[in-house]
């Protein structure tokens, strides 16, 4: 969006018909110079407004990812695979990118659009997500286009009100369904994840009984998503088998629309109170939050 001429045009100020002492001078400053040459390249790439154009309060960059579904993909591989589109600073340069883009409703298979301030990857292990989280809400065929559309312009338009708080926003297509969310910095922030929560509700116009759910970037990095057709790194993080075995069976029964209590009235019915007890077990290992899906999930009366 910037020129490179404009940007280079303060790097010939010297004179040309220098003596020779004071070439002999610019000779010795040379290594200083090329020093300096990475922070200098730094600058003449950054993306400013144009001339008479509306500034946004920050630099956002579009990118995009699409892949194999149903392939595990690690970290790594995942940041290959993410391509750059473009970055802009302004209301203008904004509507220049958007304006050529493919509407998330066209897209076919596993694609995602991401929408992240300037330095962010839409990863969960970068720096300003890992500590964070993303309110995430799954729609029907149809919707993501203007639900897309709405959500990036409140987001450019800082119509959230939490300060720094927000990093970006994802929409990706799937074959049955389509997903957006909007990732923030502090997970832990219950304060500030509920505005965000209302805010999205409001522009959105999503209807009362909508499901809007949150996931913290650490769960994310610990557990299989099968949902997304990814798969995180943690088989060989140390972990012995039998809780190998225990996350996936806990996020095959998330995944497929079970519960715990559910669970618990089939087997009360079938007269096999035993195997209450065996989910328990089997959800006790992820300590207190798993002690808390089995508060929500099983009633006293039936475990």
């Amino acid at each position: 969006m910037n020129n490179k001429f404009d940007a280079l045009k303060d790097d010939d100020s010297g004179d040309h018909d220098q003596n020779e002492e004071n070439n002999t001078q610019k000779d010795g400053e040379k290594e200083k110079n090329d020093r300096e040459k990475p922070q200098s390249s730094t600058k003449r790439k950054a993306v400013v407004p144009g001339p008479a154009e509306h500034p946004l309060q920050y630099n956002y960059t579009f990118w995009y990812s699409r892949r194999t579904p149903g392939r595990p993909t690690s970290s790594q591989s995942y940041e290959q695979n993410i391509k750059q589109i473009g970055t802009f600073a302004s209301v203008e340069q904004f509507w220049r990118f958007y304006s050529h883009m493919v509407r998330p409703g066209d897209l076919t298979g596993h694609s995602d659009f991401h929408l992240f301030k300037e330095g962010i990857k839409p990863m969960w292990e970068d720096d300003a997500n890992k500590n964070g989280g993303k309110w995430i809400i799954r729609l029907r065929k149809g919707l993501a286009s203007r639900c897309w559309e709405n959500l990036i312009l409140a987001m450019l338009g800082e119509q959230f009100m939490v300060g720094e708080e927000i990093c970006g926003a994802v929409v990706s297509v799937r074959f049955q369904e389509d997903i957006i969310s909007i990732w923030n910095k502090t997970a832990s922030d219950q304060a500030t994840t509920a505005r965000i929560r209302d805010t999205l509700r409001r522009v959105l116009n999503l209807p009362p009984n909508t499901i809007m759910e949150y996931k913290t970037h650490t769960d994310s990095i610990k557990y299989v998503w099968w949902g997304t057709g990814r798969a995180c790194c943690w088989w060989h993080r140390g972990l012995n088998l039998f809780t190998k075995i225990a996350m996936i069976w806990r996020t095959a029964w998330v995944h497929w629309g079970c519960s715990v209590r559910t669970a618990a009235v089939v087997a009360s019915a079938l007269g096999k109170p035993n195997m209450c007890v065996i989910i328990k077990l089997l959800l006790g290992i992820f300590g207190s939050n798993g002690k808390g899906l089995i508060s929500e999930w099983c009633s006293p009366g039936l475990c």
